[in-house]
């Protein structure tokens, strides 16, 4: 796929004043959440059931009623189309997912499809005329609740996961993506990929803490965090809690709460954007009055670079080393998966926040500690994301909430982020 940024010349349209509805994107919020709502006002619709058929259909309902064209590919990817000018540019794209966990809200995933189709009736309602066309798009199992991996629609989409692969994943009942796609109506015949896209932006809730913290209205999203998760196991030995003096004991616990301050301790070294979290203990044999003998753990570490991250590796490896030498127990350190950092693009970074200057709301960079189907288009193509804030930072949960305002203020910015590339030709 083609990397090139489009540049268009915007000057002969003022479209300064141009805003979105923000009363009809907060009903399309609202009437989308009714399908799945659970009794403590989130949103329970797993990817390729068939709530997730009925959130797809009304989605591509209202897309259908702005006159836009549609194309549905094998792993259920769902592209709308509006046509510019030129259609021998590539798109400007935007978009993000439908699917929730099974205690979901209504605003992840969900308020950056319907800002992007809130764009869209924005364009048409003002008769603006594009040089390139505008797409949305809404990816299939980004949350990856149902079926792993996660991102599979965009993963898929990307060349990341081989389609047969992501086919013959099964969920706890063993039914596969393949037929539950077939099922839903949603294996479209369009080939992954080959859908090609100019440039690509994603609107979402920060899902963190920080903006609201920080009393600022958008978050220009510099990088999503690149991961490395391991398991570390500790082996000593079992011993009588009693009879065992301290200096004669081989504990395997008080060698692992070491290295776990350490964990944090490198995350630290490596700030503003280095995580370091232990979230996962096992003990063994676990019994109020034995040594332990054996301790498995999880250490995920994150930062907004991979060389940063492969620091924080290095560093935590010397630091086993030495552990090992002063203590005479074993540990072993293995490395299940990892995740490298995807950065944006410059040119969508910088349309965000011209965007947010030119409409007059507080903005600031921000890093994004989770992943969004962002991380494979940025693969492809030039790439931005528009955090907003989100109440107490809480997401993944059927408390999750963002105001009108604030998903007013994220879908202006998309707008304008989105003109910038697509260029205006015309308009009222």
């Amino acid at each position: 796929m083609s990397s090139d940024v489009i540049s268009v010349d915007t000057r002969s349209v003022d479209i300064s004043n141009l805003r979105i509805n923000g009363d009809r994107l907060w009903q399309s919020l609202m009437d989308l959440a009714k399908i799945g709502a659970t009794a403590k006002g989130g949103v329970c619709r797993l990817t390729l059931t068939d709530l997730d058929r009925q959130g797809r259909d009304l989605v591509i309902g209202w897309g259908k009623a702005e006159g836009l064209s549609v194309e549905v590919d094998q792993i259920g990817n769902v592209f709308m189309r509006r046509a510019g000018k030129n259609n021998a540019l590539l798109p400007i794209v935007a978009g993000s997912h439908i699917d929730t966990q099974p205690t979901g809200g209504k605003f992840d995933g969900n308020f950056g499809v319907l800002a992007a189709l809130e764009v869209i009736r924005t364009l048409n309602e003002q008769g603006i005329e594009t040089d390139a066309p505008v797409e949305m798009v809404f990816w299939t199992n980004e949350e990856g609740s149902r079926f792993v991996p996660v991102m599979m629609g965009s993963g898929v989409f990307a060349g990341i996961f081989p389609l047969e692969v992501a086919y013959a994943a099964t969920d706890t009942e063993g039914k596969t993506v393949k037929d539950e796609l077939l099922k839903i109506g949603y294996a479209g015949e369009a080939i992954p990929g080959d859908h090609q896209i100019g440039a690509y932006f994603e609107a979402h809730i920060e899902q963190g803490p920080i903006l609201e913290d920080k009393e600022t209205e958008i978050g220009v999203v510099q990088a999503v965090l690149g991961i490395r998760w391991y398991d570390c196991i500790v082996t000593g030995m079992e011993s009588h809690a009693g009879p065992t003096p301290m200096a004669m004991r081989q504990d395997a616990l008080q060698v692992a709460t070491r290295i776990m301050q350490e964990v944090v301790n490198i995350a630290g070294q490596f700030a503003p954007h280095g995580r370091g979290t232990v979230g996962m203990v096992q003990v063994h044999p676990n019994s109020r009055n034995v040594v332990p003998g054996s301790v498995k753990f999880s250490i995920d570490f994150r930062n907004m670079t991979d060389g940063e991250v492969d620091e924080m590796d290095a560093a935590l490896k010397a630091f086993l080393l030495k552990i090992e030498q002063e203590t005479g127990l074993g540990v072993e350190l293995k490395l299940v998966s990892q995740y490298p950092a995807a950065p944006f693009h410059p040119s969508c970074k910088d349309a965000v926040r011209n965007a947010a200057q030119k409409l007059g709301y507080s903005s600031m960079d921000i890093v994004s500690g989770a992943g969004h189907d962002a991380v494979y288009m940025s693969m492809l193509a030039p790439t931005g994301m528009i955090f907003i804030p989100c109440k107490d930072g809480i997401s993944h949960n059927e408390i999750e909430y963002s105001s009108p305002e604030q998903v007013t203020a994220g879908a202006n910015v998309l707008l304008h982020a989105m003109l910038e590339k697509a260029g205006v030709i015309s308009g009222k």
